[in-house]
């Protein structure tokens, strides 16, 4: 395999985890805020139980790619850096602010209501913000000067599909993180918040499925070329369709530890399903990081760069899996810890 190609394959890993374990915490913050003043639920303390000391940890998968993304591709990073200056600020912006309100809100008990409501806002628009950058990317969108690339904001923000990306990430996280928490708290033993976050999934599911539709229909405008190449892939495609049929079916298999549902099942078939529709629209995107201009060929490092962040990736790799099993095992599967404010 091109060296090219194993390189963008260690991002989009890198990128996949961090967007499902993303959508989870910041579709838990918005769920923590939603139901803070409900009353006889417990579903904002099991939110809350779980992004308690899940976000930090999040956020390493961003900085894993942000540095894959620079090492292995700069002159990509570049261009992305020029072009996205915009959303990316706002990003790095809103999560400065979401950081340090999930650390004040623990705290700083007078402010719990303000902090928790900023916390829960900065949380749905941080994706938004992110998912606009997958259409910028694929065409319509930039126009070229001399040697440099400019984002044409009227098209963005009169397109379509940049709306449907954006409702497909909004969504995302909704249903993911409605999905995740369920299981969290069949784990706990908590029947009642169990059936809340089901009943979320259960209306979130389809959703984005429809707006995962909308988003490749409405890309046909600006980007025929990734819809047409998108067909090509249509077998992965089917495959992640069938993995979350089957997932979101789990939701009404018999269970002996609930009333119903397999929650545990439906979590890994759906990110499952997110895995394989990754890989095709990724694949489909090849060899482009941004369509016509840049290849993942122009803006590879030299190949002793590349050798030293591989191995350096494979050795750190090494370290944090088993560090991040033992977080899963003491945060997510304890029991002391699942039924501390249950």
């Amino acid at each position: 395999m091109h060296e090219a190609y194993v390189a963008i394959s260690i991002i989009w890993l890198f990128l996949f985890i961090y967007a499902i374990g993303g959508a989870i915490d910041f579709g838990a913050g918005f769920w923590a805020m939603y139901y803070y003043e409900r009353k006889g639920t417990t579903a904002a303390n099991f939110a809350n139980l779980y992004l308690s000391p899940s976000w930090e940890v999040t956020n390493v998968f961003l900085v894993l790619f942000v540095v894959a993304l620079a090492g292995f591709f700069p002159g990509a990073a570049f261009a992305l850096g020029s072009l996205m200056i915009v959303p990316v600020s706002l990003v790095l912006f809103l999560l400065t602010i979401r950081s340090a309100f999930m650390v004040y809100s623990y705290t700083v008990q007078k402010y719990t209501k303000v902090l928790r409501y900023i916390s829960g806002i900065t949380g749905l628009l941080i994706p938004a913000l992110m998912l606009t950058v997958l259409p910028i990317i694929i065409g319509g969108f930039i126009e070229v000067v001399g040697d440099r690339h400019y984002i044409l904001f009227n098209k963005v923000l009169t397109s379509p599909t940049v709306y449907a990306h954006i409702g497909f990430g909004l969504a995302s996280q909704l249903f993911l993180s409605s999905l995740f928490l369920s299981d969290y708290a069949r784990e706990a033993n908590s029947n009642e918040t169990y059936e809340e976050y089901r009943k979320n999934a259960i209306i979130f599911g389809p959703i984005m499925l429809s707006f995962a539709v909308a988003a490749t229909l409405t890309l046909i405008p600006e980007a025929v070329w990734m819809v047409e190449n998108m067909a090509r892939e249509w077998e992965l495609f089917a495959l992640s369709m069938f993995a979350f049929s089957i997932g979101y079916s789990a939701l009404w298999w018999p269970s002996k530890k609930v009333r119903i549902g397999q929650p545990r099942i439906a979590v890994i078939l759906i990110v499952l399903q997110y895995a394989i529709a990754s890989f095709a629209y990724g694949w489909a995107h090849m060899p482009y990081i941004v369509y016509p201009e840049l290849t993942i060929f122009d803006g590879l490092t030299n190949f002793a760069m590349y050798q030293s962040l591989l191995w350096g990736y494979i050795v750190m790799m090494a370290i944090l899996i088993p560090l991040f099993i033992w977080f899963w095992r003491l945060f997510l599967k304890d029991k002391r810890y699942l039924t501390s404010e249950k």
